[in-house]
């Protein structure tokens, strides 16, 4: 892991005057450059070849008529985005005085092992926190939530004793940054799934016998979108999403006879997130949700030396009104970009303006320059 030291000895060549905001351009991307350029910071979209357009043209920073358009200011485009852990790309980063948001795109496309040892540009947020995220990790988020307390679906140790609805996790066979989940109600179907799974190549057989099986909760899923702020020691509920997931959300659209005749290619939904919508909470469930937040950082804290900026808990609440947390994003969650511009319902009302997770962190940046703290929140 990089010495905070390290970190700080280059918080000290920057111009603080002069910050920029950068991120991997993917993910939430779009949500933290907005935010940046509501604050008044540079931004710096890392792109890659062939997938660049939305970042380099459509949102490009640029004038129309006496019109000012756009949010990005400028961009590096590399051949693939773990090319950023390169020397050359960490030093144009530096010379532009850049901040690094880190989102799921940025873990998932370089190595964890590089993020926490050879990336040399201050991180907003916690660098030692972002390997939970990884299932595969002994210390995960399921052994933070385990250690904090905090309510989570019943994992099933051998697929043998599934006796009823569960889930089963693990990694898309193509899409490998996506999901290869499947349902199934006893070890009979679950044999039949993973087999037929298999066969069509969604997922893989290695990754089944690493896979992790949960009782299924049977509920309405929440996003939690949560801030927690190192500078004031409080903790905001900015707002809350939820998911759209390819044909999972396609069979739920159809009525109960034409998915019994789905042929055998089309049976089985899969999970991939395209897309995200807003929701809000009925208000006696919200001091639970922020009970949540609290023993989630609390853990951080001890475990992990803190937590920096936003985190995301994705919770469902069964018929009692319980929360499970099923998964948790430890940085800025994939469903902001339905916030940007406009803000969160929660973070508008506490900020009495419009509050986006990405307008958040670049307020926390500003708020830090402002009190000649800025140390305390980059890793």
């Amino acid at each position: 892991m990089i010495e905070k030291n390290k970190i700080d000895e280059i918080l000290k060549e920057y111009d603080l005057e002069n910050i920029s905001i950068s991120a991997i351009a993917s993910h939430s991307a779009l949500d933290v450059f907005d935010g940046a350029n509501e604050e008044n910071f540079k931004t710096i979209a890392v792109c890659q070849k062939g997938r660049d357009k939305t970042y380099s043209i459509y949102f490009k920073k640029r004038k129309i008529g006496n019109r000012e358009i756009g949010f990005i200011d400028n961009i590096i485009t590399l051949d693939k985005f773990s090319n950023i852990i390169n020397d050359e790309n960490q030093k144009k980063l530096r010379e532009e005085n850049a901040i690094f948001i880190p989102n799921r795109a940025f873990t998932s496309y370089c190595k964890i092992d590089e993020i926490e040892n050879n990336f040399f540009v201050p991180l907003f947020g916690s660098r030692k926190i972002l390997r939970t995220e990884e299932r595969e990790e002994e210390k995960n988020y399921y052994w933070l939530l385990e250690k904090a307390g905090l309510p989570f679906p019943e994992k099933i140790e051998d697929a043998k004793n599934i006796d009823e609805l569960c889930i089963v996790k693990l990694h898309h066979a193509v899409k490998k940054l996506e999901r290869g989940f499947f349902t199934c109600s006893s070890y009979k179907e679950y044999i039949e799934k993973s087999e037929n799974l298999i066969k069509q190549g969604v997922i893989k057989r290695e990754d089944l016998e690493k896979a992790r099986i949960e009782r299924y909760v049977i509920g309405p899923v929440f996003n939690l979108n949560f801030f927690y702020s190192p500078l004031f020691g409080q903790i905001e509920l900015l707002g809350i999403d939820w998911r759209f997931e390819t044909s999972l959300d396609g069979h739920v659209r159809l009525p109960a006879e034409q998915q019994l005749s789905l042929p055998e290619k089309q049976r089985i939904p899969e999970y991939t997130v395209c897309g995200h919508n807003s929701a809000t909470l009925r208000e006696s469930l919200l001091e639970k949700a922020f009970l949540l937040g609290e023993k989630f950082v609390e853990a951080c804290k001890k475990y992990y030396g803190g937590i920096i900026g936003p985190f995301c808990l994705q919770t469902c609440i069964d018929k009692d009104l319980n929360f499970y947390i099923y998964d948790v994003a430890p940085r800025i969650g994939g469903g902001t970009n339905i916030h940007m511009a406009v803000g969160h319902p929660y973070g508008n009302s506490l900020w009495r303006k419009n509050m986006s997770s990405g307008r958040r962190i670049a307020l926390e940046i500003k708020m830090a320059i402002e009190n000649d703290k800025i140390e305390k929140i980059v890793t």
